[in-house]
């Protein structure tokens, strides 16, 4: 009993802590957009939130979980708030390594969220791969896309960029391997997994093809 007890902590402050890393990624690629945009302090300390949280409130909309965790536990909603300031206040454009930064929080965010909510979806009972795949990515790019249209840009999700793609093969990793290995070390495989292919995608230039409109 005592080592099951320890487990499942263990389990649980694993979780948490991706969790802790994923709002504070996700945040902070958040408002250095929202600053990017010339937002004033209340629109880049929004648009933190919602990177945040948007994929999450996506997924508990859709697995029936409601009201959604964002809403009950303010928790992550604290913290997007705290990092926001943080980078507001703090950030110095004289080092100019705003896209980088971006680049690194969105990725890291995109694996952790991916495979938090492929956990979330399996622990609420959706069955099959395509639903806890569609799950873990609704959870990855959601606040993303909802961040981006808030300011006008086009998604990441919808560009030729490994965005999405790289979300979908982490989650359908998680899920096939959770049957195999524990909780600890799908969701480490899983974040890693998709924080390495979107960042080999940026530095070596790899896209989807896009169609190119001929005119005659």
């Amino acid at each position: 009993m005592l080592l099951t007890n320890l487990h499942g902590g263990k389990i649980m402050f694993l979780l948490y802590s991706f969790e802790f890393i994923g709002t504070i990624a996700f945040a902070i690629s958040g408002a250095l957009i929202g600053i990017r945009k010339k937002l004033d302090l209340f629109g880049v300390i929004f648009l933190a939130i919602t990177t945040a949280v948007g994929g999450g409130i996506f997924r508990d909309i859709l697995i029936g979980n409601t009201p959604p965790t964002a809403f009950i536990n303010p928790t992550a909603c604290i913290i997007s708030i705290i990092t926001a300031l943080v980078v507001f206040f703090f950030y110095d454009e004289k080092f100019n390594r705003l896209e980088k930064i971006v680049t690194l929080s969105d990725a890291l965010g995109l694996g952790v969220f991916t495979a938090v909510g492929c956990r979330t979806a399996m622990l609420h009972e959706v069955d099959g791969i395509f639903a806890v795949v569609f799950m873990g990515m609704c959870t990855g790019v959601g606040g993303g896309i909802v961040r981006d249209i808030l300011v006008k840009d086009i998604p990441f999700v919808l560009k030729k960029e490994i965005y999405a793609i790289a979300s979908i093969i982490g989650a359908l990793f998680y899920y096939l391997i959770r049957q195999y290995f524990s909780d600890i070390i799908s969701l480490y495989t899983c974040c890693l997994l998709i924080f390495v292919i979107r960042l080999c995608a940026i530095k070596y230039n790899i896209n989807l093809p896009v169609r190119k409109r001929s005119y005659k």
